[in-house]
């Protein structure tokens, strides 16, 4: 079975286990109650007195058993005055006085309020549940349970993605600077460079600002804001205020696009290696690889280039050893997207997810499938075949820079890019290159409009087209990081920020899709530059892609380890063959 097919397999298990024994599945009792900050909620030692509070520490999470529910009946208001509401309104929950909580309880405040817990036990506490009034005089509740045994198994799973995610995180840094200086310094002459440098960018701008008019003529079509429910605006505004409120200091405090410039250009780059800064690596192996191509031979710069060139190999070979494990981590990192999200919220925001997903498959067949069909050359269904192993690593991982790795073989072994133009386009677009990202933004700002009831004028959404487009490059190719560059388009845009809060609960599951668009992207431009310098592509069919053992996962996955010779035998068996002759 190829370890594609494995995957797939791996991503349904993970979605399986994610419905059926997730948090907030609906298959299990709701019997716990997760605060990711316990300071954020009330509670009380006391249900009759407000004043018995518990000093709860900061930016600790805690999980509340649930031992009693206290309701209570409320009237609906306007329309809905004849209606009665029963609603919980005290919840009796049972947590452990953990070690976190006594080392963060420096004052022994917690403790005294307690009645002076030993570390480890549990102790009781009452939880009040706040009651939302809807516009048209509903009632409902913000704080909704979830499955204590469903966030145990996510909590059990949860450490064989991250593992996943930490291993091929792992050969990034040292894959993209090899593969990037080996890549400059193969092309010789610096006008190539600079000719190839100012195409890749030209077309990665134009793709991107094609990317967020799809996303704002899909919105405008769909209107998704419509579907949205009073009752589910006010929930989900509820539930995921505090993140929209992070994710808008983010953007608040975010660099000028002078900064960002300026940034790009490394003072200590091996600070830069050391703390993953793409930008920065990127600029200095591109600068490193330059200055190998002017140093004359006889100074060493060909073994310079033939050291790397053995260090990126490597790294491929790690790449290819870790995708053994690629199935239980991408079931792991699915089921816990699945599990987190629930149903409820995919239900409140079907109809907006249907339009990013509709305007991400415009994109990529329209866009990307001109620009293969058009400018590649190539046929559709013979480029997607050689995208799939990095579309499937990005829809899991949901992270440009950790597909990385992948999108290059793709591109070397599975489409037949050279490794000089592969190795500086690739890198280039996992950085600059975010069209699912920007046309999620556009679609995002369209959807908060409506559902605000606002009405966007022509010219501030040639403003979005132009903010999206530009926030895009340089945002952080890792999960989430589109939900600060959306704050700063809605801010330009005079749309309320707070609206992020509207659609964080999906975001995580869209980032998955809009990822995949990204990489596909990537490949697309990728064969169209290496048209533009003269090449012809070759994809790898299945057949050649058994046949070789140097190309493709599956051959690479079978090929038996070899010691290495040490330098010493290396010389005798040199010499020995000099006598020979």
């Amino acid at each position: 079975m190829q370890i594609y097919t494995k995957i797939l397999i791996g991503m349904g298990v993970g979605v399986v286990i994610g419905v059926t024994l997730g948090p907030k599945s609906s298959l299990l009792e709701k019997d716990v109650y997760k605060l990711d900050d316990a300071s954020k909620a009330t509670l009380l030692t006391d249900p009759a007195n407000p004043d018995s509070a518990l000093p709860m520490p900061a930016k600790l999470p805690l999980r509340l058993d649930i031992v009693d529910t206290r309701t209570e009946t409320v009237q609906g208001k306007g329309a809905h005055a004849g209606t009665t509401y029963t609603l919980p309104s005290m919840v009796h929950v049972r947590f452990r006085f953990s070690e976190a909580l006594s080392i963060r309880d420096t004052k022994d405040t917690l403790a005294h309020a307690l009645g002076a817990p030993e570390v480890g036990k549990t102790v009781d506490a009452w939880l009040p549940i706040e009651h939302l009034e809807l516009p048209d005089g509903r009632f409902t509740v913000a704080q909704r349970p979830i499955s204590g045994f469903g966030d145990s198994v996510i909590t059990w799973i949860k450490p064989v993605g991250k593992l996943f995610m930490k291993l091929i995180k792992m050969v990034i840094v040292p894959l993209v600077f090899a593969s990037l200086l080996v890549g400059v310094a193969s092309l010789g002459d610096i006008r190539k460079l600079g000719r190839l440098g100012s195409k890749t960018l030209a077309l990665y701008l134009c793709t991107t600002a094609a990317a967020v008019t799809i996303g704002l003529l899909a919105a405008h079509l769909i209107r998704p804001g419509n579907f949205v429910s009073d009752e589910d605006k006010a929930v989900l505004t509820a539930q995921f205020q505090e993140d929209a409120d992070t994710q808008r200091d983010k953007a608040a405090a975010a660099p000028s696009a002078v900064d960002n410039i300026l940034a790009i250009v490394p003072e200590n780059p091996v600070e830069s290696l050391s703390s993953g800064n793409m930008l920065q690596i990127i600029f200095f192996a591109v600068i490193f690889g330059i200055a190998l191509t002017l140093v004359k031979e006889d100074e060493g710069a060909r073994g310079v280039v033939q050291f790397f060139d053995t260090v990126q190999q490597a790294m491929i070979i790690v790449i290819h050893i870790v995708m053994a494990t690629a199935p239980f981590g991408v079931a792991a990192l699915i089921a816990e997207v699945v599990g987190m999200s629930g149903l409820s919220v995919l239900k409140a925001l079907v109809v907006y997810s249907l339009a990013v997903v509709a305007g991400l498959l415009v994109q990529a067949t329209l866009v990307y499938g001109g620009l293969v069909r058009f400018l590649a050359r190539l046929r559709w269904r013979d480029f997607m075949r050689a995208a799939r192993p990095a579309q499937l690593i990005a829809f899991s991982t949901s992270s440009s820079s950790a597909t990385l790795p992948i999108t290059l073989e793709c591109a070397e072994d599975g489409l037949g890019i050279s490794k000089p133009v592969s190795s500086f386009v690739i890198p280039l677009g996992s950085t600059v290159n975010m069209d699912g990202t920007a046309l999620y933004q556009g679609v995002a700002a369209i959807f908060i409009a409506q559902v605000f009831g606002m009405h966007l004028s022509v010219g501030t959404e040639l403003g979005i087209v132009l903010t999206a487009t530009m926030a895009s490059i340089g945002a952080a190719g890792v999960p989430g990081a589109g939900m600060i560059t959306l704050a700063m388009v809605l801010t330009a845009a005079g749309i309320p920020a707070v609206g992020v809060a509207l659609i964080l609960g999906v975001d995580r599951l869209l980032d998955m899709f809009r990822t995949m668009v990204n990489i596909t992207g990537d490949l697309a431009v990728t064969s169209v530059m290496a048209v533009s310098e003269g090449e012809t592509l070759h994809p790898l069919t299945a057949s050649e892609d058994k046949a070789d053992p140097d190309k493709g996962f599956e051959a690479r996955l079978v090929r038996k380890p070899h010691a290495v010779a040490p330098e010493h035998e290396l010389a005798k068996s040199s010499k020995s063959n000099e006598d020979d002759s």
